[in-house]
């Protein structure tokens, strides 16, 4: 089984536009309404205006705590490309690339531009131990 995120988004086009540079994917649908992020043959993030809900269950996060409770987690090939993506665009950074300690992952913290919390993760090996 396979799912991705849905995420409310003031700028759709913005939104998408920010998740497909910063992962290095493309956007396969864009829109001001809707748009999907692949990397690869992946869907990884779907993108919905705030103004159109035929999604129930889909809401406005009050303002300034966007998903709260919530962090986006996206394993990519190259996190230091995917880094250097994101501070090509200027995007609002949490930390540096470091390795996690439970996972042994290098991985970097960032903002969307809606203000959900992000995390790029080097793509572990599921059957590991």
């Amino acid at each position: 089984m396979t799912g991705c995120p849905m995420l409310v988004s003031r700028d759709v086009a913005a939104s998408a536009a920010w998740y497909a540079e910063v992962l290095g994917g493309h956007n396969v649908h864009p829109g001001d309404e809707f748009a999907m992020v692949m990397m690869g043959s992946n869907l990884v993030v779907m993108l919905h205006h705030v103004e159109f809900g035929e999604h129930p269950g889909l809401s406005v996060p009050a303002a300034g705590s966007p998903g709260s409770g919530v962090l986006l987690y996206f394993w990519v090939d190259d996190v230091a490309a995917a880094y250097e993506r994101a501070r090509g665009i200027g995007a609002n950074l949490l930390d540096e690339p470091h390795e996690n300690p439970n996972s042994k992952a290098t991985e970097f913290s960032l903002r969307d531009p809606n203000g959900y919390a992000v995390t790029v993760s080097a793509r572990m090996d599921p059957n590991r131990g």
